[in-house]
């Protein structure tokens, strides 16, 4: 009875664990920026990582200038932190290639 119940345990687990496998965990856009940022970016976020804005854009001619020219024309993310203006900058914004893992630049918006 013992080792039926030590198989049984262990099928249960083995399945499991295989359907952990199949799982595509890929974190939150807005988690991929907050995690590419300095302590000091950090601190600038009032409330957590989610009180952000994403958007889908294409690269203009001036944003290329600052990610690279292989960017210009082609279409990325930005995550805008919002509340992370202060008395020079705009909202920090980080920019994440469209594969949504992985980030190209970091920047803050202009003040207007």
């Amino acid at each position: 009875m013992k080792n039926c119940l030590s198989l049984a345990m262990i099928c249960l687990l083995g399945i499991l664990t295989g359907c952990n496998l199949f799982k595509n965990e890929q974190l939150p856009i807005e988690l991929i920026a907050f995690n590419s940022l300095t302590r000091e970016e950090e601190d600038k976020i009032p409330v957590s990582p989610k009180d952000s804005v994403v958007a889908k854009v294409t690269v203009s001619e001036q944003l290329g200038k600052q990610l690279g020219d292989k960017f210009t024309g082609k279409t990325i993310y930005t995550v805008t932190f919002n509340s992370t203006e202060d008395a020079s900058n705009g909202r920090l914004v980080v920019y994440i290639n469209k594969d949504k893992e992985t980030v190209i630049g970091k920047g803050y918006e202009k003040k207007e």
